[in-house]
């Protein structure tokens, strides 16, 4: 019999805070398919999911029967957040390099769009991620009644209220803030690591490379070989016999 949700006191963050804002680049772009009418904005909702999610998702990661049935309706977009969550990509980046509290700390930050509130709630849903695995805990913040009431079936999730007017900095972004590895997997991996050079490494063009038969590739080469050339010899004029050095021919007709 799983064991039930431990209550947690809900601290006081950007998104509990009701505010007045402006709309600009630094608000969150909502996508949702209430209002989607072309196939270019259903890519833009898939990517907006991909990031959300995973950050970044290569050719290999990608789950094209899940956008295959999103964009046939098949699904809801909360169907498509619950397969990319529960997909091989997701649970090796995430779950199976993150112990149970960070694993939660990832996936409430990603799925419901806020920090999660203090310790306790860590330790909430660690239980459940323990006793009804990640498909349970997934499907519990996926019917949540904060996942409905801010998401629905047909919003991707994103990072609620990052700024609050009157502030320098706005929170800082789920990706720099939590990496997708902890420390003991980063030094397992063994990065980040520091390299120092001592020497200066210098870039060369392309067109200034030089190619193959390239004289100044032998310079090197030529100044390395010990090229010592013959003495001229020192004669004296009086020490040659000119009678005998010099040829004798004789014409012919002349006697």
């Amino acid at each position: 019999m799983p064991l039930p949700l431990l209550t947690y006191a809900p601290s006081s963050q950007n998104q509990r805070v009701a505010g007045y804002e402006v709309a600009g680049e630094e608000q969150p772009k909502i996508y949702s398919t209430d209002n989607l009418l072309s196939s270019s904005e259903f890519g833009e909702l898939i990517e907006a999911a991909y990031r959300q999610l995973f950050f970044y998702a290569f050719n290999a990661d990608r789950e094209r029967f899940l956008e295959s049935q999103l964009r046939n309706g098949q699904i809801t977009v909360r169907d498509f957040v619950r397969g990319l969550v529960l997909s091989n990509t997701f649970r090796k980046s995430f779950y199976e390099l993150n112990s149970n509290y960070r694993f939660v700390e990832q996936v409430v930050q990603r799925v419901l769009g806020r920090e999660v509130y203090n310790e306790r709630e860590k330790i909430a849903w660690s239980i459940v991620v323990a006793t009804k695995g990640i498909k349970g805990f997934v499907d519990d913040l996926l019917n949540s009644e904060e996942y409905l009431e801010n998401f629905g079936d047909s919003t991707v999730p994103y990072r609620r209220r990052r700024v609050l007017p009157g502030r320098a900095e706005g929170e800082l972004p789920t990706d720099i803030k939590l990496p997708r590895y902890e420390a003991y997997h980063r030094a397992k991996l063994g990065f980040p690591q520091i390299i120092w050079q001592t020497t200066v490494r210098r870039y060369i063009p392309q067109d200034k490379t030089p190619k193959a038969g390239d004289p100044s590739q032998f310079l090197a080469m030529a100044k390395g070989l010990d090229a010592q050339g013959n003495l001229p010899q020192r004669i004296s004029p009086y020490n040659i016999d000119i009678e005998k050095s010099v040829p004798y021919r004789k014409l012919s007709g002349i006697k």
